[in-house]
């Protein structure tokens, strides 16, 4: 049992606890190039925020992770097979009441981490942030925590070389064999301002990737993986640390 993970503890250990800090772990349900798991964001986050938790934990920090939302906004893969789903509007109301209930029981400090490219969730916390005052709350994507060019060879940002080297490392045997790997290619708008990046408009999966890949994965090693998940939860724990002893109403200097 390890007391910081809110799914493997027990009223025994929790009746007289109390936390600072809850981390709301929010993956996907997804296909992942041919050869990773559907569950590939939802084992991600799991991961990360474990590893993360227990740094923090070791540190003194009373943290607690919730268990990982698995469906993130899919509104781009409508047409791909069993890519599940939920809306904006929905996450919204999931957590509006997550964060009632920690609200309610004195947990003042909620981190999202968040583990898929499609959710977004800040609009939601300046909302939420307005219902609730007395919370603090804020949100990560972990994927975008480190320079990963410092990692690795090939850059994405679904399926890549990344995804498929943390996999490879944290659970090798759903990782097909290498000759199933589809090569990520994405094509670009033919507007150059959405290829810029100054322009946003949702990616259509199916038409801008053969094999819902999106970045190069023939680089990625379990080692690459290793020492990525090592330097990302590193970082992520030390942010724990901060944010659950923080006074947050004295943040700035």
């Amino acid at each position: 049992m390890r007391p910081y993970i809110l799914a493997e503890t027990n009223w025994h250990a929790l009746k007289d606890a109390s936390f600072d800090l809850a981390i709301l772990p929010w993956g996907a349900t997804e296909a992942h190039n041919y050869h990773l798991p559907y569950a590939t964001d939802v084992i991600e986050a799991d991961h990360i925020a474990a590893e993360s938790a227990r740094i923090a934990w070791e540190a003194g920090a009373k943290v607690i992770v919730l268990p990982t939302i698995p469906f993130g906004v899919n509104t781009g893969q409508s047409d791909i097979l069993l890519d599940m789903n939920l809306n904006p509007g929905t996450q919204m109301a999931i957590l509006r009441d997550v964060i009632e209930v920690l609200n309610r029981q004195g947990i003042h400090k909620l981190m999202i981490l968040n583990s898929h490219g499609g959710n977004d969730f800040k609009q939601m916390l300046r909302e939420l942030g307005l219902q609730f005052p007395d919370m603090f709350l804020c949100t990560s994507n972990w994927f975008r925590a480190m320079d990963k060019s410092a990692f690795f060879t090939h850059d994405g940002d679904h399926a890549d070389e990344m995804e498929t080297s943390l996999l490879l490392h944290l659970r090798p045997e759903l990782v097909l064999p290498k000759e199933h790997w589809g090569k990520g290619q994405e094509k670009k708008n033919k507007i150059r301002a959405f290829s810029e990046g100054w322009l946003w408009t949702e990616r259509p999966w199916s038409e801008i990737s053969e094999d819902t890949g999106v970045g190069n994965p023939e680089a990625a090693t379990a080692h690459k993986g290793k020492r990525f998940f090592e330097a990302i939860t590193q970082k992520i724990g030390d942010a724990m640390i901060e944010i659950a002893r923080a006074d947050t109403n004295d943040l700035y200097h």
